[in-house]
């Protein structure tokens, strides 16, 4: 692979007019098409073999034009002190709305009165008035939301409350100056780390035409393919990270063979073969990861994991063609100005060489304060609570989170979460349906039910007790289940919440295995050893269980919650273990991969084990550590998010490069190795034999070019950064 990609890369240098043409090409014609591409009108969220998607399904089927999956909306009305919503003034104003709602939109499918569906509290204080629509909601026009939100309108004026909730105000989540300032910061730490503006701006450069092709992709795709708003969402965010990164590495590894005194031509080819080679497998477990998170069997899951795993690929392909085409452009100038001037580079120990030998006196301490310290933050993991975020979880500033609290006030906090029994029966069975769940003390309400025209379905409305996050949500739900017959099934959004946390529950350990299993397979093939990928692997584990004790401890239980913007705790998104092990895995795969190699390469050519982590770190941990911050400083971005969903994400995804780069592969790795000595290194002749030599440190290129040449100073290491 390696001789490859050598070849790939002094052709990419040569030709770098028509490469760098290919890939603007490339940008343009993305961007036409997302520009020309009609506007995404669905983002279904569907959850294949659960009972809230086979309810779903049967409604569809029985209940034509019934608009099962259209969006919803509740405008909620609040008397003033010392008023009740039963006043004529009051009666009078929601009377107005009631028109307006139903004059407002020919895509409003249904509009409650609250004085007829008894959708007035016992105190008279609130009432609220329900509406559907034909549509769901990323189908709805600006017009139609437009009205929903001037509802209520003279009713303010009179002195009434009015808030509304639903999923008819759901719109594309609101990124704020994060991402930007998250740009700004990887720049800083690139200008530090190269000494160079062109250097420093190479990365950023090639990474945002790779996010600008990969975006413009995924929205000229979005309605043929139903990608939601959060796709494009985490495509930029693992995008942006790891394409700055694959450059940053190719482009250091590049500045370092020209500082060895090759031509600049050499000098492309050699950090393409080299480092660029650790970029391709580093790339491939990213994709791997992201792409294996279809085996949960959600689609919105899936796209997103294809979606981001494209932006992978483009970032992969771009650090090894239009890196050293842009190299070639450079010229000196990807240079510090103290190298360009002829000044000799300083070769006294640097930092990472002073902490490698520091890890190597003291292995002991070092790990036992990185396992304990990562240990101790993990230690809120095991609270974990899964869900997804409804109206309650929004900001208190919004109307969605006012209209929640306005109900749960008025009618209890059940009541934002009703539940759906669909009966596949007929009047019989449906009235034993409705004693049954009369029965069970978590059910504070249950209406009549309604059948469809031909009599053979009806629809139950049950209000819960508790909150529908709650643990009592969830055991009402199972109860109602488990005490009425087959032909009853119980969907709503609180009850496809509940059966979304409990597939994903049921996928993770399976997604675990294999992503573990995978790591230690590609990484008995890179390193040559047994024991690098198992430590690897058990540090990767270490990594995330940390990374989630410190989201359920911000997010959760909302320490340091006012720091990162959140202002109301609740439980963790059902897809965050998961989706963390996904990517967490290819982010610390990278760092293991850029750091360990350049050890096993001093290693095999004659240091020894100790010597060898000293190389590694003396080579490879300022521009790991620098990769690092970036990745941190682009996650980070996306904490200042209006969207729960992604604020999370960025947290999440930030503080697990943070744990696995400087306490796994900066602390625990070489006290590890540091402790195995020689050992570290052993692997069994028979499968030796039998694990493919892909050739990540380019050992086959240095023999080939050493043999065609004849250079007697071809002996020098070709891998690292």
């Amino acid at each position: 692979m390696a001789t490859f990609l050598y070849q790939l890369g002094r052709t990419a240098f040569r030709r770098r007019r028509l490469v760098a043409l290919l890939w603007v090409a490339l940008l343009v014609l993305a961007g036409a098409g997302a520009a020309s591409a009609p506007t995404a009108t669905s983002s279904s969220f569907s959850i294949p073999g659960t009972e809230a998607q086979k309810a779903f399904d049967l409604l569809e089927e029985r209940f034509p034009g019934g608009s099962a999956d259209g969006a919803t909306a509740r405008v909620v009305f609040k008397a003033p002190d010392g008023e009740k919503m039963t006043d004529a003034g009051p009666k009078e104003e929601v009377a107005k709305a009631v028109t307006e709602l139903k004059a407002g939109s020919d895509q409003v499918a249904s509009v409650t009165d609250p004085y007829t569906a008894q959708a007035v509290s016992k105190d008279g204080s609130t009432a609220y008035v329900s509406v559907t629509y034909k549509v769901n909601s990323m189908e709805l026009t600006d017009a139609t939301r437009e009205a929903l939100e001037e509802t209520g309108t003279e009713a303010r004026d009179a002195g009434l409350t009015v808030e509304i909730g639903g999923d008819a105000l759901q719109t594309m989540p609101e990124q704020g100056a994060g991402e930007i300032v998250g740009v700004i910061i990887a720049g800083i730490v690139l200008v530090i780390t190269f000494g160079s503006l062109v250097a420093a701006g190479l990365p950023l450069l090639t990474a945002i035409i790779g996010v600008g092709i990969g975006i413009s992709t995924i929205t000229a795709l979005a309605s043929v393919l139903d990608l939601g708003s959060t796709t494009s969402t985490l495509a930029m965010m693992i995008g942006l990270a790891v394409g700055i990164d694959y450059a940053l590495f190719i482009v250091s590894r590049y500045r370092a063979e020209l500082a060895e005194g090759r031509e600049h031509e050499e000098a492309a080819g050699r950090a393409v073969g080299t480092a660029g080679s650790a970029v391709v497998f580093a790339g491939l477990t990213v994709v791997i990861a992201l792409v294996g998170l279809a085996v949960v069997n959600i689609p919105m899951l899936s796209k997103m994991g294809f979606a981001a795993a494209g932006t992978v690929v483009i970032a992969v392909l771009i650090a090894l063609t239009l890196i050293p085409a842009l190299l070639g452009f450079a010229g000196k100038r990807v240079l510090g100005r103290k190298v360009r001037k002829g000044k000799a580079v300083s070769d006294k120990p640097n930092a990472g060489t002073r902490w490698a030998r520091f890890v190597i006196r003291r292995p002991v301490t070092v790990l036992l304060a990185g396992v304990v310290g990562l240990g101790a933050v993990a230690v809120p993991a095991a609270s974990l609570e899964v869900g997804l975020p409804d109206d309650g979880s929004q900001p208190v500033s919004t109307t969605q989170r006012k209209a929640y609290d306005l109900l749960s006030d008025g009618f209890g906090p059940g009541f934002n979460g009703p539940l759906m029994v669909v009966v596949d029966g007929d009047k019989s069975a449906a009235d034993r349906t409705v004693e049954v769940v009369k029965g069970i003390e978590g059910a504070v309400a249950v209406t009549p039910p309604s059948f469809n025209r031909a009599g053979d379905t009806a629809v139950i409305t049950v209000v819960p007790k508790d909150r529908p996050s709650s643990v009592a949500t969830e055991e009402l739900v199972q109860e109602i289940r488990d005490k009425s017959g087959d032909e009853v099934l119980v969907t709503g959004a609180t009850a496809m919440n509940i059966d979304f946390s409990q597939k994903m529950n049921d996928a993770l350990l399976p997604y675990l295995a294999l992503v573990v299993g995978l790591a230690f397979l590609l990484l008995m093939v890179v390193f040559r050893s047994v024991l690098v990928p198992l430590k690897a692997a058990l540090g990767f584990l270490l990594s995330v269980v940390a990374a989630l004790g410190a989201v359920v401890a911000v997010f959760q239980w909302g320490w340091l919650g006012s720091l990162f913007g959140v202002e109301q705790t609740g439980p963790i998104m059902s897809m965050m273990p998961i989706f963390m092990i996904g990517v967490v895995f290819g982010l610390a795969m990278d760092y293991e991969v850029f750091l360990v190699t350049r050890m096993r390469e001093a290693y095999v050519h004659g240091e020894r084990p100790g010597e060898a982590i000293v190389t590694g770190f003396r080579h490879g941990a300022r521009v790991v550590i620098a990769a690092a911050v970036i990745m941190i400083a682009v996650f980070s971005g996306f904490i200042g998010s209006s969207e729960q969903m992604v604020k999370m994400i960025g947290f999440g995804l930030a503080i697990a490069v943070f744990f696995d780069a400087f306490v796994v592969r900066m602390a625990i790795v070489p006290a590890v190795l540091a402790l195995l000595g020689h050992k570290a290194w052993w692997l069994p002749r028979w499968l030796d034999r039998v694990l493919p030599d892909v050739d990540v440190e380019g050992e086959k290129l240095h023999k080939e070019l050493a043999g065609k040449r004849g250079d007697p100073d071809e002996d020098r290491d070709l891998v690292g950064v």
